[in-house]
């Protein structure tokens, strides 16, 4: 059996899961014994193959770059788009953000004292008049839509559903409960949106349809009350890793899936 895969009847229907650490759920229990890729047993996938009664496989895998579906990832983690075949009913990709360094660019946000006592990391990006991260997100897209069109060549009669990220940071900002300042987290969130409307443009020129983690994450950023929380923030409240989706903003983007798969 694939590593990844559900036992189901050979009739049921056939997902293959691809994507980044937004997908894989790094650190929420419990974690697939190949730790390397940081991948959970209560990812979305995992979530919504369940609700479909579908035999998964699912590849996900922590710091994915779209380089990693063709390529091998940390020089031995097959390609992700190897798991694809003629037979594969339903596909889910989440990527981006890897691509564009978010990640590191969001610790390099962090201001543990108010302004002026710092730097702006939306000055540091935005110098000159030059969107550094938004020229990169541009620069992605076509490498995206090749991607697609590389799913759809393996897997023809698949459905493909190309999800975005989620609203993690509402605007305004909450510092200091999350210490970014306010014009640095909207300007984060912006270059998440502009991810997210990439995916969607590139997926829909593909007949793909789009699944958008934004508005079911709306109320439930890292600046709601822990309960509420999808997303966590800079010191998680769950087991969960940070600045990424915990159990239950996986159970709610596995119903999301699910139904968009339906």
């Amino acid at each position: 059996m694939v590593a990844g895969t559900t036992t189901a009847q050979a009739d049921t229907l056939e997902y293959v899961a691809l994507g980044d650490s937004a997908a894989a759920g790094p650190l929420i229990p419990d974690q697939d014994p190949a730790l390397w890729c940081l991948r959970s047993d209560r990812d979305y996938p995992r979530v919504a193959a369940g609700l479909l009664g579908a035999r998964l496989t699912d590849v996900t895998c922590s710091g994915a770059k779209t380089d990693d579906f063709a390529g091998r990832q940390f020089g031995f983690v097959p390609p992700q788009l190897t798991a694809l075949k003629p037979s594969t009913d339903l596909v889910s990709l989440t990527i981006g953000a890897n691509d564009i360094g978010l990640f590191q660019t969001a610790l390099s946000c962090i201001n543990l004292l108010p302004e002026p006592v710092g730097t702006s990391c939306k000055d540091r990006y935005t110098a000159g008049g030059t969107d550094q991260l938004a020229k990169a997100v541009d620069a992605w897209a076509p490498e995206l839509g090749a991607a697609l069109d590389e799913v759809k060549r393996r897997s023809p009669d698949a459905k493909v559903l190309v999800t975005g990220y989620g609203t993690y940071i509402r605007p305004g900002g909450c510092y200091p409960r999350q210490p970014v300042w306010s014009r640095d987290g909207d300007y984060l969130q912006s270059v998440m949106n502009r991810i997210s409307a990439t995916a969607r443009s590139e997926a829909h020129k593909r007949g793909a349809a789009y699944v958008d983690f934004a508005a079911v994450t709306v109320g439930h950023d890292i600046c709601a009350a822990p309960a509420d929380r999808y997303l966590e923030g800079l010191v998680p409240t769950t087991v969960a890793a940070p600045l990424h989706p915990n159990a239950a903003g996986m159970a709610a983007f596995g119903a999301a899936v699910a139904k968009a798969a339906r």
